[in-house]
C-alpha cells in the first residue's frame, strides 16, 4: 500500500508538473513513467498476502469479517483488505502460583473453596489450538485477545465451579484424576463453541492449607510406622518358627542317636579312630582307656 501511496503521488506531480517549473517540466515524462511503475507494483504487492507456517489469515474489508479463510502461503487477495493472522498451532496459558511462571506476572494461581470449606491453591496449564475454520468466528466475535477472554476466563470459572464437589483431601490424593477430568469435560464443550479447541488441561500442583496437609503428612507417617511394626512382627514369627524347626530337630536327632546307638557300632567306631591316630604323619603317644570289657590300648607313632 505504501507504494502505490508513494506511486500515485509521483504520477500526479508527473502530470502537473509543468505547473511547478521548467526543471519539473524536463523531467516530466520519467516522473510519469516511475510514477506508474510504482503504482502497478504496488498494487501487485498489495494483491498478494503470504501467511506463515502454523497460521491462518483473516481477512477485513472496511469493518466486516470476510468469511474466507486464508491458508499459509501466498494468496491473492484485495488490496483494500486488512488481514490479521492467527496461530493455530498448539497453545499453553499457564496459571501457577510461582511468580515466574505463566502468563501473568506474580502470583496467578487458582484458589478455590472446597466442599469442607477449605481454601486450595491450584496450579494449571491449559493446552488449546484455535480451529482454522472458527479463525472469522474469533475475530469478528471475541478479538485478537481471545486467550485473555476466553481461555483464562472460562478455566478459572470451571474448575471454582467443579471444586466444591470435593472434600480437600479428596482433590489432593484420591480423586484427583476424577476432578481433572470433569473439569477437561467442562471446559472443553466452551472452547469449542469459542471456536478453540482444548487438546489437555494438566493440573500441575494442588496446595493444601498448612494445618491440613500436617495432618496428612502425620497420618501418612502413622501409617508407615505401623506397616514397619507389622513387618518387624512377621519377622520375629518366622524366626520363632525357624528355631522351633531347628529344636524340633536336634530333639529328632538326640531320640534317634539314644535309640540306634549299641556299644558294637560304639567299639567300631573307635577302632576307625585309633587307626586314623595310628597312620596320621604326626608324632605320638596314646594311652586310651577301654570301655567296659576292653583292654587299655598305647598307640605309639613316629613321623
Amino acid at each position: 500500500m505504501f507504494l502505490v501511496i508513494v506511486g500515485f503521488f509521483i504520477l500526479v506531480v508527473g502530470l502537473n508538473a509543468s505547473r511547478f517549473s521548467e526543471r519539473v517540466e524536463r523531467l516530466r515524462g520519467g516522473l510519469i513513467f516511475l510514477g506508474g511503475a510504482l503504482l502497478v507494483l504496488g498494487a501487485g504487492f498489495s494483491t498478494l498476502v503470504q501467511v506463515g507456517v502454523g497460521q491462518v489469515g483473516v481477512q477485513t474489508l472496511f469493518g466486516q469479517v470476510q468469511p474466507r479463510v486464508l491458508q499459509p502461503g501466498l494468496s491473492l487477495v484485495n488490496p483494500l483488505v486488512d488481514v490479521t493472522r492467527f496461530d493455530t498451532r498448539t497453545q499453553n496459558y499457564t496459571m501457577s502460583a510461582v511468580r515466574t511462571e505463566g502468563q501473568q506476572a506474580g502470583d496467578d494461581a487458582i484458589r478455590v473453596l472446597s466442599a469442607d470449606g477449605l481454601e486450595v491453591v491450584i496450579d494449571l496449564t491449559v493446552l488449546y489450538h484455535v480451529v482454522p475454520a472458527q479463525a472469522p468466528k474469533i475475530l469478528a466475535t471475541i478479538g485478537e485477545d481471545y486467550q485473555d477472554k476466553v481461555v483464562r476466563a472460562l478455566a478459572r470459572t470451571r474448575i471454582r465451579d467443579n471444586a466444591v464437589y470435593y472434600d480437600a483431601v479428596a482433590l489432593y490424593s484420591t480423586r484427583r484424576d476424577e476432578f481433572q477430568t470433569r473439569i477437561l469435560n467442562a471446559i472443553e464443550k466452551d472452547f469449542r463453541s469459542n471456536g478453540l479447541q482444548l487438546d489437555q488441561l494438566l493440573i500441575r500442583n494442588i496446595q493444601l492449607p498448612q494445618s491440613v496437609k500436617a495432618s496428612i503428612e502425620s497420618k501418612i507417617s502413622a501409617e508407615q510406622d505401623a506397616q514397619k511394626m507389622q513387618f518387624v512382627l512377621q519377622k520375629e514369627k518366622q524366626e520363632a518358627e525357624r528355631k522351633r524347626v531347628e529344636a524340633q530337630g536336634i530333639a529328632d536327632y538326640q531320640r534317634i542317636v539314644n535309640t540306634e546307638l549299641s556299644d558294637k557300632l560304639l567299639q567300631y567306631e573307635n577302632i576307625k579312630a585309633n587307626q586314623a591316630i595310628a597312620t596320621s604323619p604326626n608324632a605320638k603317644v596314646i594311652i586310651m582307656g577301654g570301655g567296659r570289657g576292653a583292654q587299655p590300648q598305647l598307640l605309639i607313632g613316629e613321623k
